[in-house]
């Protein structure tokens, strides 16, 4: 049975900290609140801390479905603004400075599209030996962008221009269902995490998932919401794209080792076959064509690629390694 995605804004999550406090304690009171206690400095070594990424999230969030209780003209306020700027820079310069520059868009897509024959990753150990418990924890880490798949990338259609524009479209109108809302990725998911018996509502696991989950998403808020990181988006979701069919197969493995019920199954299902269409497009109309348009942005796709196999290998690094004592990747 599927389950209509719920529509109604989450909760304000739990603060963790002094940047999470601030935010939350500020958008819990009336509009008219002045937001001067907002913090005026961001430390640097803040940048992987969950409580910048809970605060960063929690800014990020007004853009999409809000929070209960939060009035909508928090979205615009100037000083929630400025706040949220301060934990861009530090984020965006603590990604410039541990990832390696790339000037050949090209080259960065062909070494992505080489499968290796062996990883030491969340698919590659939940296809052959994990257990269902651990696959439903993994639900619970993607959950946080699945639940809004699409719609981070989205951002970024009125950046872009002519061919790259109507490509990237064809895309995201995949990723949506194709008109059709219970074809709807976001749909697909929820109709999962239902199957798994497990919590379906919008960032129902926000309070769960650690820094590395919450830093994976924001990065793709921070791309997309910036004009001046349309290619940085641009790389990301090729990469993204690039990349999904054999990590989904191999979730399709062991969802059938495991005997999973058939819509979490479906849901990889579905990406091992559209995604492997997508890429193409997304190789050849999309970064092809706007390498041909705005050459100056090829750095910044190589860019997004790169991060988000940063984030990617952090977060799944924070699984593995917990995996590995015998514990929980949440918290």
């Amino acid at each position: 049975m599927t389950i209509t995605l719920r529509h109604t804004a989450p909760a304000l999550p739990a603060p963790c900290g002094e940047l999470s406090n601030a935010v939350v304690r500020v958008l819990s009171g009336k509009i008219d609140t002045s937001t001067t206690d907002l913090p005026l400095s961001v430390p640097e070594a803040a940048a992987s801390s969950r409580d910048l990424h809970l605060a960063l999230t929690v800014c990020y969030e007004l853009h999409y479905r809000g929070f209960q209780g939060v009035d909508d003209a928090w979205e615009w306020n100037p000083d929630i603004l400025r706040f949220r700027g301060m934990l861009e820079s530090t984020f965006l310069a603590y990604l410039r400075d541990n990832v390696e520059p790339g000037t050949d868009a090209v080259a960065e897509m062909e070494a992505l599209s080489i499968e290796p024959k062996t990883g030491n990753g969340p698919s590659w150990f939940l296809q052959s030996e994990g257990s269902w418990v651990q696959m439903r924890e993994y639900f619970a880490h993607r959950s946080i962008y699945h639940l809004k798949e699409a719609d981070p990338h989205a951002w970024a259609i009125p950046r872009l221009q002519g061919q790259v524009k109507a490509s990237f479209v064809a895309v995201e109108f995949d990723e949506y269902g194709g008109g059709r809302s219970d074809r709807a990725h976001q749909q697909l998911w929820a109709n999962l995490m239902d199957a798994a018996e497990m919590n379906s509502t919008y960032l129902g696991f926000i309070d769960k998932v650690p820094a590395e989950t919450l830093a994976w998403v924001n990065l793709m808020s921070l791309f997309g919401l910036h004009r001046g990181l349309r290619g940085a988006t641009v790389g990301h979701f090729a990469a993204t794209e690039i990349t999904s069919s054999p990590g989904s197969a191999r979730f399709v493995a062991g969802l059938e080792r495991l005997g999973a019920p058939k819509p979490c199954i479906a849901f990889y299902a579905e990406h091992v076959e559209a995604d492997a269409v997508h890429e193409q497009i997304l190789r050849h109309d999309v970064v092809g064509e706007l390498i041909r348009t705005e050459p100056h942005l090829e750095k910044d796709i190589v860019f997004g690629m790169r991060a988000m196999a940063f984030v990617e290998d952090a977060l799944a690094d924070k699984i593995m390694s917990a995996w590995g004592k015998g514990a929980s990747s949440l918290l």
